[in-house]
C-alpha cells in the first residue's frame, strides 16, 4: 500500500449468484468466487481487511437493493462491489430503465457513506448461450445504463463485457450462467484492476490458450446443445412456472465483517462491526 493511498478496513460484496460465488466451488466444501478472491487481493496491500459477502444467489436487483443495502451500510464499508442484473435481465418482463434505477439508488446510498463502490458490465449471453440470442439487446441496453449510472456518482466500473475472451466457454460452468473457477479468478482480475491494486495489470483480457480439442461442431454441436437444454435450462424454467428461485430459504453466506484469513463460506463469530 502506497503512503498516499486510503486505508481500506471493510470489504462488502453485494451481488446475487455470481457474487456469492456459484461454479467456484460447492456447497459442500465451500464457495470461493470473485468476490472472495479479491478480497484476498486487497488484504496483501491492506493488512487488517476485514470483508463480508451478502450476496444471494437468484436475487433481482430490487431485491438485492431491498435486502442487502441496509445491512451493507450498517457495516460502515471503505469498498463497496455491486454485481447484479443478469437475473432481470432472463426475465420476460425486464425493465433495463427499472433494473438501472435500483442499481444506481444503491450507488447513491453507497458513496453518500463515504465508501467506494465497484461494479461492472456483462458480457452478450448470446455468445455463451446460442439460444439466448434475443437477450443480446437487453444486455446492450443495461450496459449502457450502467455506466450512466456508475458517472453519475464516482463507481469504477471493470469493462467484462466487450472484451472477446469473456466469452470463452471455459470461463464458465457447465449451466453456462455462472462463471467457473477460471471465470472467477479472471472477474477478480478485472476488479482489481478497475480499482488499480498495485499488483493488478490488463492480462486477464488476454484469450486463453488454444483449447487441447476442437469445440463441437455439427451434430456434435446440436447434441451438445440439447444435452445442456436437459440438465439446465429445463429445470431452471420449471422453477420460473413454480415460481420458484434458487436462492429460496438462502442467505448471505459471510454476513459478517470477518478477516480474510478465516475460511470462506463460513461465519466463525468475528467481532461485528
Amino acid at each position: 500500500m502506497s503512503g498516499t493511498e486510503p486505508r481500506l478496513l471493510r470489504y462488502v460484496a453485494l451481488g446475487d449468484s455470481q457474487t456469492e460465488g456459484l461454479g467456484d466451488g460447492d456447497d459442500i466444501a465451500g464457495l470461493r468466487g470473485w468476490a472472495d478472491r479479491l478480497a484476498e487481493q486487497l488484504a496483501r496491500h491492506h493488512p487488517g481487511l476485514r470483508y463480508a459477502n451478502l450476496a444471494v444467489r437468484g436475487r433481482l436487483a430490487g431485491e438485492v437493493r431491498a435486502e442487502q443495502l441496509a445491512p451493507a451500510l450498517a457495516l460502515r464499508p471503505d469498498l463497496v462491489t455491486v454485481v447484479a442484473g443478469v437475473n432481470d435481465l432472463l426475465r420476460p418482463r425486464f425493465d433495463a430503465d427499472e433494473v438501472a434505477a435500483h442499481l444506481e439508488a444503491m450507488f447513491a446510498a453507497l458513496t453518500a457513506g463515504g465508501a467506494r463502490v465497484a461494479t461492472l458490465t456483462f458480457p452478450d449471453i448470446a455468445r455463451v448461450i446460442p439460444l439466448a440470442r434475443p437477450l443480446g439487446s437487453r444486455v446492450t441496453a443495461l450496459n449502457d445504463r450502467i455506466r450512466h449510472a456508475a458517472r453519475c456518482h464516482g463507481v469504477v466500473v471493470a469493462e467484462t463485457g466487450h472484451h472477446p475472451v469473456v466469452t470463452d466457454p471455459r470461463l464458465w460452468s457447465p449451466d453456462r450462467l455462472h462463471a467457473s473457477a477460471l471465470g472467477h479468478q479472471r472477474i477478480a482480475a478485472a476488479m482489481a484492476h478497475a480499482l488499480a491494486l498495485p499488483d493488478s495489470d490488463d492480462t486477464w483480457t488476454l484469450p486463453l490458450p488454444a483449447p487441447a480439442a476442437p469445440l463441437p461442431a455439427g451434430w456434435r454441436a446440436t447434441a451438445a446443445e440439447l444435452r445442456w437444454v436437459a440438465a439446465y435450462l429445463g429445470p431452471w424454467l420449471a422453477r420460473r412456472l413454480r415460481g420458484h428461485s434458487s436462492g429460496d430459504g438462502r442467505t448471505a453466506k459471510r454476513p459478517r465483517l470477518l478477516a480474510v484469513e478465516s475460511p470462506i463460506g463460513t461465519d466463525l463469530g468475528g467481532r461485528p462491526d
